[in-house]
């Protein structure tokens, strides 16, 4: 049983194949079984789509969903809409982890490894090879965690 799962995914979902309803199904499962906290890494696409998921089980189920940022001004360059959906998600979240004090050039990959040395398991949307959630969960594999591939 995974007490934790952490999310990471490509921020652009579009043209990936990228099924909301999966997620959904996987995240209800990962409750039945027992996971009671989620750590996002809150950047646009899929991990804002999980947290938004997360959410919507709240309600029901005593679930707590963690925002791990890598710097507080993440979303400075976000779009209007995202801006909003992030502060959002953001406000509804148990608890906020800033990994960075400030912006780095390496501050994303903290955040990234921040989410796999805290977590039991890493769901993931993986479609490149190349970028942050390949290097998540490459790291993930190196620390023997259990992955979920959507």
């Amino acid at each position: 049983m995974a007490n934790t799962a952490a999310f990471s995914g490509h921020r652009n979902l579009k043209d990936t194949g990228f099924d909301s309803g999966l997620l959904e199904r996987v995240i209800r499962e990962l409750i039945n079984n027992g996971t009671k906290t989620f750590l996002c890494g809150m950047a646009v696409g899929f991990d804002l789509s999980a947290a938004e998921t997360v959410l919507s089980y709240k309600e029901k189920e005593e679930i707590k969903l963690i925002a791990c940022l890598p710097c507080p001004n993440q979303s400075e360059r976000y779009s209007s809409a995202n801006k909003l959906l992030y502060e959002k998600i953001l406000n509804s979240c148990d608890e906020v982890v800033t990994v960075c004090p400030e912006y780095t050039n390496g501050c994303m990959f903290e955040r990234d490894r921040y989410l796999v040395d805290n977590s039991d398991l890493l769901v993931c949307f993986l479609r490149k090879n190349r970028g942050g959630t390949f290097y998540t969960v490459n790291y993930a594999r190196k620390k023997g965690k259990k992955i979920i591939e959507l």
